[in-house]
């Protein structure tokens, strides 16, 4: 873990704070030329265009999408494989919401609600989301039971089907965990968050997929 910290060198920043100034998500499409931002000040999903993949600072505003109706306070966002669905968990809500995209990873075409998987009873302040590859497991992490959650999905990609399997506990290393994700084949988890002192630190575990 450490090697992997120390390799890590600061490059760029770009700032959403004319969108939104209290961010609490972030994710890219699969190629890096869209940025997706959730935050709890405009209770939103705000998309961005990068004109060099992966790369913030050419990054430029497109759109809002408001997900107060279901939540007044989303604290992550996620999309499938192909973009056409996307999920905001909320931490007024205590819950993943799922919508469909009529055009994948595209916050100006058609968005619209699917279905809610409550949370609660193994999260109370939710911050986080994450899926495998196949969309069959999601991970949720939150800030009050400091675990990361698994459930299983039957149907990939489909919060109304899903089912509690496990947690890890988190809370030796963050104590306030706020987002979770994993390598491209589950052999690594990272858990982001605050500690007792509201520090930020990243903490890279040697687990299994399925925890």
């Amino acid at each position: 873990v450490s090697s992997a910290q120390a390799a890590a060198t600061f490059v760029d920043s770009f700032s959403v704070a004319t969108q939104e100034d209290n961010s609490t998500g972030l994710t890219f499409n699969n190629d890096g030329t869209k940025m997706f931002v959730s935050g709890n000040a405009g209770n939103d999903v705000g998309e961005y265009s990068l004109t060099t993949p992966f790369d913030v600072s050419t990054a430029t505003f497109v759109v809002r999408f408001s997900a107060s109706t279901q939540d007044s306070n989303p604290s992550g966002v996620a999309f499938n494989n192909d973009g056409t669905k996307m999920f905001v968990i909320g931490f007024s809500g205590k819950d993943v919401n799922e919508y469909t995209l009529s055009t994948g990873f595209d916050l100006t075409s058609t968005v619209s609600f699917v279905d809610s998987f409550d949370v609660s009873t193994h999260e109370t302040a939710p911050g986080g989301l994450t899926f495998n590859n196949e969309g069959t497991k999601m991970f949720v992490v939150g800030e009050n039971f400091k675990e990361v959650i698994e459930y299983t999905l039957t149907a990939p990609f489909d919060v109304s089907s899903a089912s509690f399997v496990d947690s890890f506990d988190v809370v030796g290393q963050v104590w306030r965990p706020r987002d979770v994700a994993f390598n491209n084949d589950g052999t690594k988890m990272f858990v982001v968050g605050h500690n007792a002192v509201s520090y930020t630190h990243l903490r890279a575990h040697e687990t299994r997929e399925d925890l």
